[in-house]
């Protein structure tokens, strides 16, 4: 049976710049990376040294027919003092969003994806007292690079951002971690702040249409658990989606499910789990959570901006990604307002703590050469985009 997509409806793939750029030295993980006792499993390094090699990102997107490209801003190379612009750095990302268009394909920008500056680590970070202030200041220096993205995302899932201190005081203390723990309330309510500040930003200069990406999740009763359940959703997701109406567009990045029952999370089995962070395998989320994020905000219209598998088949990651678009096309088809897919990721990158070992990309990199070598899933999608459905 094919299923097909709207008119319009957009195919594509993501990056983000510390995981492809390499040699972000200038920013708070790259610090953590080379800290004593580092939770990172390898540095980023190199990286995919997509800095230099974008251009030929961008043909592997636009040859295999698809029709976006989602990519980010390193904000410690724009500014990589405090108040002090590189015109430079500044114009590389305008020449990607150019290159985008040359190629027929439809930017959507990241101005924040997870890192800051050194100077802003060492100064409050997030949730510090200049912090508003300073991503408004980002968001301004940005402008240039923006003006003909197809959509600007302001601050890629606030909704982990705010988990990632409740897990590292989880391990420090030696607890299991079966999942996504609540977020941490007051991290939480600063970066929704945050990104108010960019929105402003960003609407009084008449940007492209703006909004978040959120991590979306699939939540599930197995007994018992639905209190624990409407807990956990409410704090991961409905807090920042009623934080996003009004906005042009939220971002939704699926991957996974979780399932609660009376003593709360259980962890997924273990013949289920992927190769990242042990995610349980689960297709059918990409779905599940669109329906949830369309009741919620039912007039703002929603992107995939990430989904995707880690593993090392091939095979499994375009069987995976079929299953998930079905589930997606049932979901349009009940009425949620979806305007595009972008899988994650293009290529095999840095993914963070785990480093380099999982393997999300539609691209292998040669970790050596920085060779890339399409795999067949790349060509599978863009069939797909081809068809703007599946066969």
């Amino acid at each position: 049976m094919s299923t097909s997509f709207p008119d319009g409806f957009l195919w594509g793939t993501a990056t983000a710049a510390h995981q492809v750029e390499g040699g972000n030295v200038n920013n708070d993980h790259w610090e953590m990376e080379h800290a004593e006792h580092s939770p990172f499993a390898e540095p980023s390094g190199d990286a995919c040294d997509s800095w230099h090699r974008w251009a030929d990102d961008l043909d592997l997107v636009a040859g295999a027919g698809l029709t976006t490209y989602r990519f980010s801003l390193e904000w410690s190379r724009i500014e990589p003092a405090e108040g002090e612009l590189s015109r430079a750095a500044l114009d590389h990302y305008r020449r990607v969003v150019d290159g985008c268009r040359d190629r027929g394909l439809a930017p959507i920008a990241t101005l924040v994806h997870f890192t800051m500056p050194r100077w802003m680590m060492h100064d409050g970070g997030w949730t510090g007292p200049k912090a508003g202030d300073r991503i408004a200041r980002f968001t301004e220096l940005a402008l240039p690079a923006l003006a003909d993205a197809e959509y600007v995302a302001t601050i890629n899932e606030p909704n982990l951002m705010a988990v990632q201190p409740v897990i590292g005081g989880m391990a420090r203390r030696g607890e299991e971690i079966k999942g996504l723990p609540v977020p941490d309330q007051g991290v939480a309510e600063a970066l929704i702040g945050l990104h108010g500040r960019s929105m402003e930003v960003l609407r009084g200069a008449g940007s492209p249409p703006a909004g978040m990406t959120l991590v979306g999740l699939e939540y599930i009763d197995e007994g018992g658990g639905a209190e624990r359940l409407q807990a956990a959703r409410t704090a991961m997701m409905d807090q920042f989606l009623q934080a996003a109406a009004g906005d042009d567009f939220v971002g939704l990045q699926i991957y996974t499910a979780q399932r609660f029952g009376a003593d709360g999370l259980i962890a997924p089995p273990a013949d289920q789990q992927t190769l990242a962070h042990g995610m349980e395998r689960r297709p059918e989320a990409l779905g599940a959570a669109i329906r949830h994020a369309a009741s919620v905000l039912p007039d703002t219209p929603l992107l995939v901006t990430e989904n995707g598998i880690a593993t090392a088949d091939d095979a499994d990651r375009i069987a995976f990604t079929t299953d998930a678009l079905q589930s997606l096309a049932a979901a349009i088809a009940d009425g949620a307002d979806v305007r595009g897919y972008v899988h994650w990721s293009l290529l095999d990158n840095f993914e963070w703590m785990l480093g380099f070992t999982p393997t999300f990309g539609l691209v292998a990199v040669d970790r050596q050469t920085f060779a890339r070598t399409p795999k067949p899933s790349l060509a599978w999608l863009g069939e797909v985009a081809k068809r703007n459905g599946l066969a």
